[in-house]
């Protein structure tokens, strides 16, 4: 354990001492950065630490692609759409090349652990600089100093993660709120999902390392935490002291200062009795959960490998509503997976119905290459699947709707997040439960909470007033 820990503070030590070297050379020549991001949280939070590393080599951030010096796209392999539009933005940007000798073209994240894209890159987009995978972020700066004294193009995927880099710099998006990493990579194995191929085994982070780290944010003018995982639900299996989500909940709770805690994703196999009553005692706990079910039907659980049934899920739900009764619960829903058959899809419908989720992210089933629901058989004709689809949506939204509604004319406390960008009269905010809303406010307003009266709702907003004290 102490060999592990001194690996990294020594890896750590020597990517400062890169940034530091290559500030000396490019800081003078004002260069700029843009950064696409694709994907999923976890995704948007690594882009704000290669902001950080960019920053500190001497990059500024570049309002549009095309003023830029160094372009980053940072990718998600979940659906297939996601990688075809990086296909499409990186022949674009042979163009911005051709003008612009000193542009660096660099791409990372869960695309580039899969072979055939790595195979793709070297072959059909020769102007791409430097590639690099889920796994050596961290290296963002070694890489650049790399092609820089080499002139030639960077490959760098790691097929198995090293150890937890910590301490290197972060720039966040905003300064009220962050998102802290508590553990990286899957053990779950869902029939259908790459993850576990693209970012690796489970590891949790340190207790020690995750508190000191809100501290700082905290003392940095954070009031809302979101935690990340891509099951936050087993965080701690892993350490050489085990220690329970709920118990690490518990803890963070008691930092002085943080208003709001929100953590995903959650996966219902491991939410456990523990943490749902750390959720009903909590005044510090977001009153809203993301519980993807991602099908009504307990035969196609089982063939997605999900570890639990419709009924295990529909208890969970009604354990939930027992501690927090007015919880917002959103989730995942994949429609069309192979072998769906109508009765399937109803089951769905059943399961959305009763629950009366806030809000569903519902997908149309993708094939992932490498993923075993891709060789099944009995995949799901496109019309079969587009028009479950749009019933699905059909099901969602009026309940959404209700719920809204029964907002109007409570009120709310709405941490306040940005001007609105429709109207410049309004700010716009998230209640606890996550919804927006949107009401008159000035911009002194951002990163303040403030009471609002409910007055009016749609499906997937809310319009208030603020409640002057």
């Amino acid at each position: 354990m102490r060999e592990a820990i001194a690996m990294t503070e020594e890896e750590t030590l020597k990517q400062k001492y890169i940034i530091t070297q290559l500030n000396g050379v490019l800081a003078d020549k004002k260069y700029k950065y843009f950064i696409t991001t694709y994907g999923c949280q976890m995704n948007a939070h690594d882009s704000e630490k290669l902001k950080g590393i960019l920053e500190q080599i001497g990059y500024s951030e570049a309002d549009h692609e095309e003023c830029a010096d160094f372009i980053l796209y940072n990718t998600c392999c979940v659906r297939e759409n996601a990688e075809q539009k990086v296909y499409g933005r990186l022949g674009y940007l042979k163009h911005l090349k051709e003008k612009n000798p000193n542009l660096m073209i660099a791409i990372c994240g869960c695309m580039m652990q899969q072979n055939h894209v790595i195979k793709k890159i070297k072959q059909v987009y020769k102007h791409v600089d430097i590639v690099f995978g889920t796994h050596n972020i961290y290296k963002l700066a070694e890489l650049i100093q790399l092609r820089l004294e080499t002139k030639e193009r960077v490959f760098d995927i790691w097929q198995k993660h090293g150890e937890i880099v910590e301490d290197l710099p972060t720039i966040r998006n905003h300064p009220y709120k962050a998102s802290v990493n508590i553990m990286f990579g899957c053990n779950n194995f869902c029939t259908f999902c790459i993850v576990p191929h693209v970012r690796g085994r489970e590891r949790s982070r340190q207790k020690k390392d995750i508190i000191n780290e809100v501290k700082r944010l905290v003392a940095d003018g954070v009031i809302e935490i979101m935690l990340l995982g891509q099951n936050v639900n087993s965080y701690g299996k892993t350490l050489d002291e085990p220690i329970t989500f709920a118990r690490l909940l518990q803890e963070i709770e008691q930092i002085e200062g943080l208003e709001r805690i929100r953590f995903m994703t959650s996966h219902p196999k491991d939410l456990s009795d523990e943490l749902i009553e750390t959720i009903g005692q909590s005044k510090k706990i977001c009153n809203a959960l993301h519980l993807p079910f991602q099908s009504g039907s307990s035969r196609l659980l089982k063939k997605m490998n999900r570890g639990y049934t419709k009924e295990d899920y529909m208890t969970l739900v009604e354990k939930i509503k027992r501690v927090r009764p007015t919880i917002a619960l959103t989730t995942d829903i994949i429609v069309g997976f192979p072998s769906e058959t109508e009765d399937d899809f109803q089951e769905t419908l059943d399961l959305v119905k009763r629950v009366g989720f806030d809000n569903a992210f519902t997908f149309i089933y993708s094939k992932r290459t490498g993923t075993p629901a891709a060789k099944m058989d009995e995949q799901v004709p496109e019309a079969v699947t587009k028009e479950r689809f749009n019933r699905l949506l059909d099901a969602v939204k009026p309940i959404a709707n209700r719920n809204n509604q029964e907002r109007v004319g409570k009120v709310f406390n709405v941490l306040v997040e940005m001007k609105n960008r429709q109207d410049e009269h309004l700010v716009t905010g998230r209640l606890s439960s996550n919804t927006l809303v949107h009401f008159k406010g000035s911009e002194e307003l951002i990163g303040e909470i403030v009471s609002v009266k409910i007055v009016k709702a749609m499906s997937f907003y809310l319009m208030g007033e603020q409640v002057m004290p």
